[in-house]
């Protein structure tokens, strides 16, 4: 058994694991992954190497968008388990040393919350409707929507209210998602308590979904579409504060931040959480401050191609910010809503002034570059390992989405009926979605649904490739993606000793050198040639295979120490 110290700063270089629970493991066999499957697999990551898992949420859902609808916040969906459930996990988490942080879903709630079926029921002007976004239609009838909005997954941004009396409410997603109205003190009351439930209960820390988005200004007169759209790409890119967007990145948004950092400065150590903000860099630091959540996602190195002096520039950047609020970096290349990118690194690179902004409209673009053009599968993986390795040897901390630690490739092999993201229908089919780095992860290459689960195929379609990048058969291969994980995690431990970081000139211009305390060096090649091992320096971890002596392979990353 292993005992958590009490540390108030381990996140600042913790590693921590990302859960997708309906896709990680299935203990019953319904085809829906659950706690109990977590749990079973508590000795898999502990022998990975991680610091913390951080769940997605596993609420009371009707799935209408991956359980990010949530209908209840202070319990479990009976699909996935129960409370007793969770602290049973919990309890084997924390005793293989893993602390546990969960996703809050601030923004928006499930349409089948029981605050909006109240507001429904009680109609145009109740006090229920009041913590929700309600407005009028227009038209001689009411019939059409308060504004030409569009919402993020398509379609409009409101819906009617259902109970024919001329009202809509706003949705910034889907239809099944109403927006809070966080100006009512029933929502923020609320809130404090659903946080304080779980911090009661054990975990260590919170991932805050939409955080740029919770403070809305909706009164009159409201912009329309085109120049709302136009606001959003000059809010998220060039960080204006004095720019009045009504939806995102908003100042009010920090007083509510404040009053929860109130609350978790009351735990011993006090409770951490994790900004989902895109928002532009100048303003990624008010999320992180130590008087609001404390970290925020920097998302900026997801955007990179694979090119030495983009990295370069994200690099700085982002430790410039973090040293302005003092937190510390996060670092991410993949997760629930974008691309993976094993598959991501195997596509043609792209200017980067030309990437949207945010993840959803992020993955569009890269789904709509994978279906037109050829994707080169080996390079992919090549650099996904190489980027890792970099990641992972940047002062502050890492976050790994389930499965990219066996180099997992998106699944395209989905048929439309199987398709289960809003954003495939709200767009017709028009756009695939994200459900492709969503599908369950392969534990062994020759049992049922490769291991997932002993029932019901898996919610999503598994494809046959699958057995190659299984857990079973990556962990014989000394120089599979697993085994690069579990090796590079555990030098890790001993090796992340400050914040500290130096970069070191190199005359090969494809080369990113960097210096780490105590003698740590990295070293990584962009360009697909090899390159001269810096002399003095002996190889203790590298990402890729069949590594010569004296010699750095193309698109690979290199640890390094002093003979």
């Amino acid at each position: 058994m292993v005992y958590l110290v009490p540390d108030p700063n381990w996140w600042r270089q913790a590693v921590i694991y990302q859960i997708y629970p309906r896709s990680f493991a299935d203990a019953n066999g319904d085809g829906i992954g659950d706690l109990k499957g977590i749990t079973s697999r508590v000795p898999y990551l502990k022998q990975l190497g991680i610091d913390a898992v951080w769940l997605s949420p596993f609420y009371p859902s009707a799935l209408k968008d991956g359980g990010y609808d949530v209908a209840d916040y202070r319990n479990v969906d009976p699909k996935i388990g129960t409370l007793e459930d969770f602290d049973e996990m919990s309890a084997a988490l924390k005793n293989a040393g893993i602390r546990v942080m969960v996703d809050i879903v601030p923004n928006h709630s499930s349409d089948d919350h029981e605050w909006f079926q109240a507001a429904v029921k009680a109609g145009k002007g109740s006090l229920e409707r009041e913590r929700y976004i309600f407005r009028d239609g227009k038209g001689p009838n009411k019939d059409e929507p308060p504004t030409d909005w569009n919402c993020i997954f398509g379609g409009s941004a409101w819906s009617p209210s259902g109970s024919d009396d001329g009202q809509w409410y706003f949705h910034w997603f889907d239809n099944s998602q109403p927006d809070f109205n966080w100006e009512h003190p029933d929502v923020k009351a609320d809130f404090l308590k659903t946080l304080k439930f779980w911090g009661d209960r054990g975990v260590s820390g919170f991932r805050i979904d939409v955080a740029h988005g919770l403070a809305k200004d909706m009164s009159e007169p409201l912009p329309d579409w085109e120049t709302l759209d136009k606001m959003t790409t000059q809010k998220l890119t060039n960080g204006n504060a004095d720019l009045d967007h009504p939806l995102l990145d908003r100042q009010e948004v920090h007083e509510i931040y404040s009053s929860w950092r109130k609350l978790f400065n009351t735990y011993d150590p006090p409770l951490m959480a994790v900004a989902e903000a895109w928002v532009a860099p100048d303003r990624k630091p008010l999320y992180a401050s130590a008087d609001g959540l404390g970290q925020t996602f920097s998302f900026d190195i997801l955007l990179c191609n694979f090119e030495v002096e983009e990295y370069r520039k994200c690099i700085d950047n982002s430790l410039a910010a973090a040293e302005e609020t003092k937190s510390s970096n996060t670092w991410v290349l993949s997760n629930h809503d974008v691309m993976r990118h094993a598959t991501r690194f195997g596509l043609p690179n792209v200017p980067n002034e030309n990437l949207p902004v945010s993840q959803v409209a992020l993955n569009k673009f890269l789904i709509d570059r994978f279906q037109s053009q050829k994707v080169d599968l080996e390079s992919g993986i090549r650099r996904a390992r190489a980027a890792t390795l970099l990641i992972l040897a940047l002062p502050g901390s890492t976050y790994i989405y389930q499965g990219e630690e066996l180099g997992l490739q998106e699944v395209v092999e989905i048929e439309p009926e199987e398709r289960q993201d809003p954003i495939f229908r709200r767009t017709k089919g028009k756009e695939i979605g994200r459900d492709g780095c969503r599908v369950p992860l392969p534990w062994k290459s020759n049992d049922k649904n490769f291991g997932y689960g002993p029932g019901k195929a898996a919610h999503l379609p598994q494809p046959d490739w699958m057995a190659n990048y299984a857990v079973d058969a990556e962990d014989k291969d000394p120089e599979s993606t697993l085994n690069v994980y579990r090796r590079a995690l555990e030098l890790r431990k001993r090796l992340q000793t400050s914040e500290t970081f130096e970069w070191v000139k190199n005359s090969d211009q494809e080369l990113l050198h960097f210096k780490r305390p105590g003698g740590w060096e990295v070293v990584v090649n962009f360009s697909k040639n090899e390159a001269a091992l810096p002399a003095g320096k002996v190889l203790i971890q590298s990402s890729g295979t069949s590594v010569k002596e004296g010699v750095i392979p193309g698109e690979t990353t290199v640890w390094l120490e002093s003979a």
